[in-house]
């Protein structure tokens, strides 16, 4: 693609590289084929190409962001499926990452709009904070008849039981085994570890149990992401700056063989910590460091360890894995969660049309309601195709969609391991 940013602009480092970017395209719409919102609404502006049209123009030509091109950008799911399809590597992430951080600074939104994103960036990242937000909606579900349609269908999207934590919150779990094969911290996560914490607490057994020590540090809350992704760029520079001197004091001082995330959007993040401060002198290396070490724990498991399967069911379950978004297209993560649950025997189901997204995509399925439902009605009738006993995936946004969607029981991919390890049947499956 010909681009026709100025000496001066491309001196912004954030604009050269999305040049950079931008250049590698070559208009063939092969993303078009793969992105869900496209799909749904067969609007080119809907689709990665326009998007990447409507980026290129605001750049080149300093253009504040309007209504029609804050609508488009805000309803990119950032799930990357068409960097997977792409023929040419068109990093769409980070081009999309700085189009929101532009509509953000340019764009003036109407107050509602402005103020329930505000609502949502105040309160998803703090965990004490949303747990009062939590049980707050338990209280107003039963009349929330009375409240509008958009409010109402948030509030159920929270979890109707917030299950009580089996495990002592500390810093360090030791290994089980006399001998600690690693050293790993685990991120907790924020809207994780308030609504579904046997996640967490699936991920620290398993770990032990397989002599690794687990450490988590209490002051680290938030990957960044939910901000990263709804354009607020200080914000979440405020986390990804605390998370990463956090973490890297901690290797230099005590050693660290891997960041473990059991989040596959945050891992994600994680991941890119190299790339968002690739211009930071004091900052950079120390990065790249975090990004180098985080791995989810599906990828983690199958590359690090020998898991000692005790699976001595005679029945053999078929579960239908559902690959998150930000597992398969954004950390490549696609086979490894299969193969883990291959090893305990049960049957893989494949799921059709698997590369398309179920709706979650972070706050998505609150501020674009009627598109995720959309997404979400076409992923439950292609896992109700395949009739799984159960589904496992890696993410708890997709969990909490799927799981709104379907009877069908969803677990954690880590809980599945977990049990079939030595650990406790998942609550979700106490029927099985």
């Amino acid at each position: 693609m010909q681009t026709s940013f100025t000496n001066q602009q491309l001196e912004n480092k954030d604009n050269k590289s999305s040049e950079t970017i931008l250049r590698k395209c070559v208009h063939c719409g092969m993303c078009n084929a793969t992105c869900p919102t496209y799909a749904i609404s067969g609007n080119e502006l809907e689709g990665p190409r326009g998007r990447i049209y409507l980026i290129k123009d605001m750049l080149e030509n300093k253009k504040p962001a309007n209504k029609k091109i804050a609508q488009h950008i805000d309803s990119c799911l950032s799930c990357y499926g068409c960097m997977t399809t792409c023929p040419s590597g068109v990093n769409y992430m980070h081009l999309i990452d700085h189009g929101r951080n532009y509509v953000e600074e340019t764009y003036k939104r109407p107050l509602l709009d402005k103020l329930f994103r505000n609502i949502l960036s105040y309160t998803l990242p703090k965990p004490k904070i949303f747990l009062i937000l939590a049980l707050l909606t338990k209280v107003i579900k039963p009349v929330s008849f009375i409240l509008p349609q958009f409010l109402r269908n948030s509030i159920n999207l929270m979890p109707n039981k917030i299950p009580s934590k089996k495990i002592k919150t500390q810093k360090v779990y030791p290994s089980e085994g006399r001998k600690t094969v690693a050293r790993v911290a685990l991120l907790t996560g924020c809207v994780q570890r308030v609504i579904s914490p046997e996640i967490n607490e699936s991920t620290i057994r398993l770990l032990n149990r397989h002599d690794v020590e687990v450490v988590v540090l209490p002051k680290i809350e938030c990957c960044g992401s939910l901000n990263h992704h709804l354009g607020k760029k200080e914000l979440a520079h405020v986390s990804f700056v605390k998370n990463i001197e956090l973490w890297h004091k901690e290797y230099l001082k005590n050693g660290l063989d891997a960041i473990i995330s059991n989040t596959s959007g945050c891992g994600t993040t994680l991941k890119d910590y190299g790339f968002i401060f690739r211009n930071d002198k004091e900052l950079k290396k120390k990065a790249k460091k975090i990004s180098e070490l985080t791995k989810d724990i599906t990828e983690y498991l199958d590359e690090n360890l020998k898991l000692k399967i005790k699976n001595n069911n005679d029945k053999k379950y078929k579960i239908a894995y559902h690959s998150a978004c930000s597992m398969q297209h954004g950390q490549k993560i696609h086979e490894q969660p299969k193969n883990l649950i291959k090893q305990t025997g049960n049957i893989v189901l494949e799921v059709p049309e698997g590369h398309m997204c179920c709706g979650s995509a972070g706050t998505y399925n609150i501020l674009h309601q009627k598109m995720a439902k959309s997404l979400l009605k076409n992923k439950v009738e292609n896992i109700e195709k395949v009739s799984p006993d159960f589904i496992s995936t890696g993410n708890i946004g997709c969990m909490t969609q799927i799981g709104g969607g379907t009877k069908i029981p969803i677990v954690h991919t880590v809980e599945v391991m977990d049990w079939l390890t030595g650990g406790p049947k998942p609550y979700k499956l106490k029927n099985f």
